[in-house]
């Protein structure tokens, strides 16, 4: 057992750290979102509401956001017609905490590892919001597409996005990153 445990050290330590960054984090995100009553919505999700207001706004001055008197989300208006909410899943932040969780897992040199946090997290965020403004002018267009866009291309669009980012934290910052200079 021990040979086994020496062979596949490094796997174990990758899944060991990552699990646990995410548990930790997620913990932390639920203690954050338990800290608002159950119809109020969290200000991270107002943030990205208001910031895909403010792009969608740049294309049409006939969009805009209007909070549910009654739910914790926002509804989307594209050109005066409501086609969307956006909900607490929609600020991207589930997505950060697994970004985050497979840099910390592939972690390299402590303030690379920052920077690499911080400008991924924040390219995820604006993208995310480029994604919400996409998104709700498509179904506005297309609204007989909603399904595919919202459960197929969008989420292919973000997690590749994420995916792309891993390799390059793999390729060029981890502490696995390859020495080699061609």
């Amino acid at each position: 057992m021990k040979k086994y445990f020496i062979l596949y050290k490094p796997f174990l330590l990758f899944l060991g750290t990552f699990f646990l960054t995410y548990i930790v984090l997620t913990f932390l995100y639920q203690q954050y979102l338990n800290g608002f009553q159950e119809n109020e919505m969290d200000s991270i999700t107002r943030m990205v509401s208001d910031n895909t207001q403010w792009v969608m706004q740049l294309f049409n001055n006939q969009s805009y956001i209007e909070e549910s008197a009654t739910h914790p989300y926002m509804k989307l208006f594209y050109d005066g017609k409501y086609v969307a909410r956006i909900v607490e899943g929609c600020n991207a932040i589930s997505v950060i905490i697994l970004f985050v969780s497979f840099v910390v897992a592939f972690s390299g040199k402590l303030k690379t590892t920052l920077l690499f946090i911080f400008g991924g997290s924040l390219l995820i965020y604006v993208l995310n919001v480029l994604r919400i403004a996409a998104l709700s002018s498509l179904i506005f267009y297309f609204p007989k597409q909603e399904p595919f866009l919202h459960g197929v291309l969008f989420p292919l669009y973000i997690y590749g996005v994420v995916f792309m980012l891993w390799l390059i934290w793999v390729r060029n910052f981890s502490r696995y990153a390859s020495k080699d200079t061609k």
